[in-house]
């Protein structure tokens, strides 16, 4: 039994998720596609609209055949991190044969781009640094510095070629045994705020979850759980720089990204509105992105050296939904990992001290966005079968 494997967000499930995991099983011709997403959080710094179990339900109703959880730990951190930490999972279960993604260019050659840009690493990253320096984002400067190694910079000047770019090096560097199925985008850019007519962005939805557009947008399973979650998002704000108050600027250079003086710029302002004080922080020199989630990682207590050490070491399976009928096939599949599979509370026993710690800031960043949301705090997460 073969997986074809998705690394995902899912904030909210929509047309172009759906369109994705059909072409995924597909092209791969594998039997299960399995899907690792984020949990409570994302990567660009901010709550999920809805809860881990109802995304991963959408998915499972929608052509995923099982939904694994990304470790906060990595889901919260840049994008090399995030790809590592999810490639680094993919890669310890055997039966994962494929690994597609949706980017804006399938065309390109990744595995090609990926091979240049790790035989050009120190002056690649040179480079990279010195235009996020200043003041340049994250993409502009990786598209910079791959041009100046001798790549063509246009190939990889978009969001999702990027994260593409960044699977494939991640896939090299472990020795991964599974191949890469690139698959265009349809509808929206990544970051597009407009609604369109049926292949809206994640981003666009989120603006306006109840706009009445949405329903072409969605499958009617995700249409009927979408609501306003402004009060939520509001709190969880006010929860950030709360906890930003607290913390000594010692412990903000703990989290990656956090460097040049970022942690006195942070303590600075921390009397400013959200809004206000990611827009004063980041300016021209750093993203949104990188200031949110900065603010994220210290609220869920997120360091760069326990992360590092998690990367390095023995992690676990935690799945999040499982399609009930061929549920003992996909099981019986991901029990084959290098990884312990966490089906139980009792299963903690089976981890080592370090994947024990990995999973004690994913329970964590749950029993947080449970709080947030005004629900029941919840010490373990069972998996849906559905």
């Amino acid at each position: 039994m073969t997986f074809c494997a998705i690394i995902c967000e899912f904030n909210p499930f929509h047309n172009g998720h759906k369109y994705l995991l059909e072409q995924a099983k597909k092209l791969s011709g594998c039997d299960f596609v399995l899907c690792i997403m984020s949990g409570s959080f994302t990567q660009r710094g901010e709550i999920c609209i809805m809860d881990k179990h109802t995304r991963a339900r959408h998915a499972i109703m929608n052509g995923a055949d099982c939904v694994i959880e990304l470790p906060v730990s990595f889901t919260v951190a840049p994008a090399e991190i995030f790809a590592k930490g999810a490639v680094k999972i993919l890669n310890a279960i055997p039966n994962v044969a494929a690994l597609a993604f949706g980017c804006e260019d399938e065309n390109s050659d990744f595995f090609g781009i990926s091979k240049k840009i790790i035989s050009e690493s120190a002056d690649f990253k040179k480079i990279l640094r010195r235009n996020l320096e200043s003041g340049q984002s994250y993409i502009k400067s990786f598209a910079a510095a791959f041009t100046a190694c001798g790549g063509n910079g246009e190939a990889i000047s978009k969001p999702n070629n990027i994260l593409g770019i960044e699977y494939s090096k991640a896939a090299i560097k472990c020795g991964a045994r599974f191949k890469i199925i690139p698959i265009r985008r349809v509808g929206s850019g990544f970051n597009d705020g407009m609604l369109k007519e049926n292949f809206s962005s994640a981003a666009a939805i989120r603006e306006d979850p109840l706009n009445p557009d949405v329903k072409n947008n969605v499958p009617a399973a995700v249409c009927a759980d979408l609501r306003d979650f402004s009060a939520e998002k509001a709190r969880f704000e006010e929860l950030m720089r709360f906890k930003l108050l607290c913390t000594p600027p010692k412990t903000l250079k703990r989290i990656i990204g956090c460097t040049e003086g970022l942690e006195n710029n942070l303590k600075s302002r921390v009397g400013l509105p959200y809004g206000e004080l990611i827009s004063a922080v980041g300016g021209k020199r750093y993203s949104c992105s990188r200031i949110k989630r900065i603010l994220l990682a210290n609220l869920l207590d997120l360091y760069e050296d326990e992360c590092k050490e998690f990367l390095k070491s023995p992690l676990y399976l935690k799945p999040l939904a499982v399609k009930k009928q061929r549920s003992d096939e996909i099981l019986s599949a991901l029990s084959q990992a290098e990884f312990p599979l966490l089906l139980k509370k009792k299963n903690i026993g089976l981890l080592k001290e370090t994947a024990e710690k990995c999973l004690e800031k994913d329970l964590n960043a749950g029993k947080i966005r449970d709080f947030i949301f005004n629900l029941p705090v919840r010490d373990f997460d069972y998996p849906k079968f559905i």
